[in-house]
């Protein structure tokens, strides 16, 4: 598929998502593009629609619930339920495609959300579930190319709201993909990421080289002295 097309597409079979998930989608892709998760955290079979309306907009997927999906097998033993967890992180997952659908470039990442309701739960004999993302904010940080978006989600099974995940916010960044994975390498340690020096931390430095000067030469005056 061509980027030019990719970014006019307003649906994808998993055929589409397998293939942007291994990063075999585009013919020509215009840098790194993020991907989705691979099975089995690739939460979705299909995407069915997508609305691009300037800083706004809207997409719609489902997934086809299997009765011998891998979490029925481990949550619970004895009492089957799709963990909720799965459900908000298919509302991030879709959000970041949706980032990549617009232009953005770079590695996805989810960025958390304002608050969550489940309702309901999704268990092995249902039948298929489906997410509606209403984008409310796409930015692009022009300083450095990041681009970031907030949207409602909402969760359906068999058409009945179970989740509902509000200001869900998902972004695109640039130069932190682990590519040489598993080789230990710059972005192969997590944590936050490094913080710009406020004028606090130089003061502090410039005390703390003061500080550790004069005790040089106080320890240097001693050992003259002996």
């Amino acid at each position: 598929m061509k980027y030019e097309d990719f970014l006019k597409r307003t649906s994808f079979e998993k055929e589409d998502l397998l293939s942007f998930a291994h990063g075999h989608l585009l013919d020509d892709p215009p840098g790194e593009i993020g991907r989705l998760p691979a099975p089995p955290l690739l939460m979705m079979d299909r995407i069915t629609w997508v609305d691009r309306n300037g800083k706004r907009g809207h997409i719609s997927a489902e997934k086809d619930i299997r009765i011998d999906d891998w979490f029925f097998q481990c949550h619970f033993i004895g009492d089957p339920v799709q963990p909720g967890m799965l459900g908000l992180d298919a509302i991030w997952q879709l959000i970041g495609f949706y980032c990549s659908l617009n232009g953005a470039t770079g590695s996805g990442r989810a960025l958390g959300c304002d608050g969550v309701e489940f309702n309901g739960q999704i268990r092995p004999h249902n039948r298929i579930v489906r997410y509606e993302i209403d984008i409310r904010r796409f930015s692009e940080m022009k300083d450095n190319g990041s681009v970031i978006a907030v949207g409602n989600g909402k969760v359906f099974v068999d058409d009945e709201q179970v989740y509902l995940m509000k200001n869900a916010k998902a972004g695109i960044f640039k130069n932190i993909a682990y590519t040489d994975y598993p080789k230990r390498s710059e972005h192969s340690v997590g944590g936050l990421p490094p913080q710009p020096e406020s004028p606090l931390d130089r003061l502090l430095k410039r005390f703390r080289k003061n500080h550790d000067s004069v005790n040089t030469a106080k320890i240097r005056d001693v050992e003259n002295d002996n």
